[in-house]
Formats: C-alpha cells, structure tokens, sequence
C-alpha cells in the first residue's frame, strides 16, 4: 500500500530513531495552504558544510504517488545496508557495501519525499487523479478546478511564459486560475511548497545536484526544458529579453545556452542513472534535454540549475527529473518494481557523480 502523508512523516520519525547517528531532521519554514508541516531527512554521517550534497525531492504532483514511497524506500536501503555493512541489490543492479559506505559516509542526500502534502492528502482521499496543491481558488472564480496551484510551474525561472515565450511556443504552463493541471500560480513562489524548495537550496550551498522524481514516463531529463541546448552562443539564455518573442520554438537556430562542459555532464549522469535502472528489469528510461517532452518554464530542475547564472556566489546545481513508470498510481506490487529502478538510478547518480562533474 502507498504511504499517506502521515506514514512518511512517521516513517521519516522512525529511520531517524533507528539510525540517529547518520541521520538528521529538518523541517522548512512555510506551511502548506492547509496548515500541514514537510520535513527533509538528511542521510550522511558528515557534517553538512563537509561534503557535497544531493537534494532529492518527490510528491511535488500529488496524483504521483510512487515517488515519496521512493524516497523513504531509498533511505531505509542505504541506512540499513550501512549500518549492517552490506551491499544493495536490485535486480541485476548491485551495489557492494562499500559503495553503500561511499555514498553515506562521503556524500549528504537530503530526501524531501512529500513537497507537496496537501496535494497528496487530496488524491488519496478525493480526486485520485488530482494535480496541483491546495491553494484556495481566488475571489469569483467558481468549480473545483479553481483550487490548487502546478508547484512545477511556480519556481521562479522564466515563469511569467505569457511574456517570456513566443506566442506559438506551446508552452506548457498556463495563467489561468481554473487550469485543472498546469496553473502557474498568481506570482514566481507564490506557493509555500515552493519556497520550501528554495529553502533547502539557499540553506544548503553544498547541494551540487538535484533530481525531482516524478511520475509517469519513464524518462531521464536534464536541463533545458525551455529551450533546444545550445552551447556556442552564450548571449542566447533566459536572461536575455530580446529573446522573449521567440524563445521556445523548436528548430529555429536559437536555443537556450549551457556550457559544454555542462551538457556533457549533465548527458554524462543521466546515463549512469539509465543503465542503473535499466539493470533491474530491463527498463530503457531513455535520457533527453526536459524541452524534448515539451517547452516549458516555471520547473523545479531549470530553476535549481538556473540559480547560479543569475547569482555567481550561488553553487552550480546539476539537476534532473526522472519520470519514472508509466502509470501514476500502478498496483504496489508493480509500484515496488518501479521504485527498485529508481533507487538503482539515484545511487548511480552518487557514485558517479563527484567524478563526472569536475571540471564542469
């Protein structure tokens, strides 16, 4: 069965009563529209300003059920097969125990499993198939559309499209309050769940990379999702307004810019975590820039990647989502496979990770 909401905040309780020596609780400042409280789980046995980080988020779409059940699979694996010097395995996907002891011991992974709790309450107990948050609908609109805000279209990364892109761009985010999916909210982090995420970024300087898992695909995405990757013209970029009227087209010679050492990193993990998953069943996730599903602005990843563009002091965060599945809500039992591949993917993205990316 899923865990509800409660479950994962008792579950997040219980790995830290068990393991209190590599674990640590962090619970971020903004509740929900709903009063609910969200909590990160941090799994290393370094001190947070001595190793670089991993921030893993899940339940930002509440209709997603696999991805927080995921997350607290992941950290009872790693804290168990640590504290018992074991390795992991799932399916033909293994991982000796010093490896487990690698990605403990030399990394801190900062599992956020439930962004968006309200959301998830809703579908469990509701509308199965509910999207958004529970922001309350504004003032005269009427229908239960009305309610809830796309948390993945809130993040403060070209999110204002109706200006930002070309007209013709299909971008999928909409300004529209009533929007049952893809409503971007009334402003960029408008959303509590929202500025949780950025808490845990600016509260944490050592995160070097990011994956959001989400369902369904499957699929491994990596920067850009607004734009084709270009890498020759560095004033081609998200920054740049004279590209507001025709930023988003596909094939059109302009393209979002990202450094080639970046893209061959960013191309470079995602792989890594591909063959992972793959090994457990024989699932091909496949690996593509975000843009190839579709354009889109507003995103957890191109926001946590975007971030030290537009600051410098800020640390350069790889960021990724995985869509994992193809379904949202499968039978647990095939629930438990899909969460086996997803597991398989973000202990490759550790283990390769700190030698992939330097230099870039």
């Amino acid at each position: 069965m899923y865990l509800n909401v409660a479950e994962i905040e008792s579950a997040i309780d219980s790995l830290h009563d068990a393991y209190p020596g590599p674990t640590e609780i962090t619970t971020p400042p903004h509740r929900t529209h709903e009063g609910r409280t969200t909590r990160l789980l941090r799994v290393g046995t370094r001190q947070v300003n001595e190793v670089p980080a991993i921030l893993l988020l899940g339940g930002i779409h509440a209709r997603e059920w696999m991805p927080p059940d995921a997350l607290i699979s992941l950290a009872a694996d790693l804290l168990e097969a640590h504290d018992s010097a074991t390795g992991l395995g799932y399916g033909s996907s293994t991982f000796t125990a010093a490896q487990v002891t690698q990605v403990v011991e030399n990394f801190n992974l900062f599992f956020f499993p439930c962004v968006n709790p309200d959301g998830r309450a809703f579908s469990q107990t509701t509308s199965a198939m509910w999207r958004k948050n529970r922001r309350p609908a504004p003032a005269g609109s009427n229908g239960p559309s009305c309610v809830g805000v796309d948390l993945n279209r809130n993040f403060d990364f070209l999110w204002n499209h109706t200006a930002k892109f070309a007209t013709d761009a299909d971008v999928h985010t909409s300004d529209n309050p009533c929007d049952p999916h893809v409503y971007r909210g009334p402003a960029a982090a408008s959303e509590p769940e929202t500025r949780n995420v950025v808490w845990a970024l600016d509260s944490n300087p050592q995160i070097r990379w990011m994956v959001d898992v989400h369902s369904a695909g499957p699929a491994i995405l990596h920067n850009w999702g607004s734009d084709q990757n270009q890498s020759t013209t560095p004033t081609d970029n998200f920054r740049n307004p004279n590209l507001d009227d025709v930023r988003g087209r596909p094939d059109d010679g302009i393209g979002e810019f990202i450094p080639e050492a970046d893209l061959k990193t960013a191309v470079e993990l995602s792989e890594h975590m591909n063959d992972a998953a793959g090994a457990v069943r024989g699932v091909d996730y496949g690996v593509e820039a975000a843009y190839g599903l579709y354009p889109t602005s507003g995103t957890s990843d191109d926001y946590a990647y975007s971030r030290h563009f537009t600051n410098p002091a800020a640390t350069k965060v790889f960021s990724y989502t995985i869509e994992c599945g193809d379904r949202f809500q499968p039978a647990f039992s095939e629930a438990e496979q899909v969460i086996r591949e997803v597991s398989a993917a973000l202990l490759a993205l550790a283990l390769n990770a700190p030698n992939v990316t330097n230099g870039a």
